[in-house]
């Protein structure tokens, strides 16, 4: 298939290496001039999307998506299909599909979940909003890039999905820590609680699969220094897009808004830009109640 791949950084780079390595002709295009092994560069976003037949995007937000949608809409194929995998807003998402479908396009809004080594190892999980032809046209480039593509509904279903999935995520996250470090406190061991909590009513994948705890459960980030895997800032980034989302469709999500919050607070006032979301475990560990 020949494709156009717009945003080569450490998600879109290994995403379109796979894809080219896989036997697809990949034209790629970074504003920064990143290049990815197999890729033919080109000189414009543009002329990346000229004459594909899928044209992939993986970039930092929605107005950077509207912006770009607006230079390659009007150069793609018709029949072609503009499949978007960065994380944005659920209005963006929805405004892109619309562009798209105007124009004569499938459009399909499609973040990920799995992280740099997911796209690396080609291992990243699909949440898929656009129409059946469109994922069906699209179904072979998820079975290259991922492990699993679900289909979750019409455009924005997908990005509703990835933050609904990562509020739920960063909020468990947050509990989890804070479990670990009242246990400390408490003078119980991390291991035993670890092996009580994550075969009890208290597991969840931010236990079990993502330890914060250095040396209990699998391997994690917190196993090398809380360097990121999945950083606090993109947490951060979903959480608000989450929020966002609760306000416009006049949803009350308390946690999900206090978990924004104190996430917030860790990346801007305090130690935890650049670092795993896990991170909240040191963080809590050196903190009282009054703190």
């Amino acid at each position: 298939m020949k494709i156009g791949f717009i945003g080569l950084g450490n998600m879109g780079g290994p995403m379109a290496a796979n894809l080219a390595a896989a036997g697809h002709e990949v034209t790629g295009f970074d504003v920064a001039g990143t290049v990815a092994e197999g890729v033919r560069p080109a000189q414009s976003a543009a002329e990346a999307a000229r004459g594909a037949e899928v044209v992939i995007t993986m970039l930092p937000n929605g107005d950077i998506l509207r912006k770009v949608a607006e230079k390659i809409v009007p150069t793609m194929a018709q029949s072609a299909v503009l499949l978007d995998c960065s994380t944005v807003d659920v209005a963006s998402a929805r405004a892109v599909g619309e562009m798209a479908e105007g124009a004569g396009l499938g459009a399909l809004d499609a973040p990920v979940s799995g992280g740099v080594g997911g796209a690396q190892g080609g291992t990243l999980t699909f949440m898929v909003g656009g129409s059946d032809a469109a994922f069906a046209m699209a179904k072979p480039l998820f079975d290259v890039m991922g492990q699993k593509a679900v289909h979750c509904g019409p455009a924005g279903s997908g990005q509703a999905a990835k933050i609904c999935n990562n509020m739920i995520l960063g909020a468990t996250m947050i509990v989890t820590c804070e479990a670990f470090a009242l246990a400390d406190k408490l003078g119980l061991s991390r291991e035993a609680l670890f092996d009580v909590a994550s075969t009890s009513s208290g597991q969840s994948w931010s236990l079990t699969s993502y330890c914060p705890a250095p040396g209990v459960g699998p391997q994690s980030p917190a196993d090398n220094g809380y360097a990121p895997g999945f950083a606090a800032d993109l947490m951060l980034k979903d959480l608000r897009l989450a929020q966002q989302a609760a306000e416009q469709a006049d949803a009350d999500t308390p946690l999900g808004r206090a978990a924004m919050e104190l996430y917030a607070r860790f990346v801007e006032q305090e130690d935890g830009k650049g670092r795993d979301f896990t991170a909240m475990l040191p963080r809590f560990e050196t903190r009282g109640r009054g703190a």
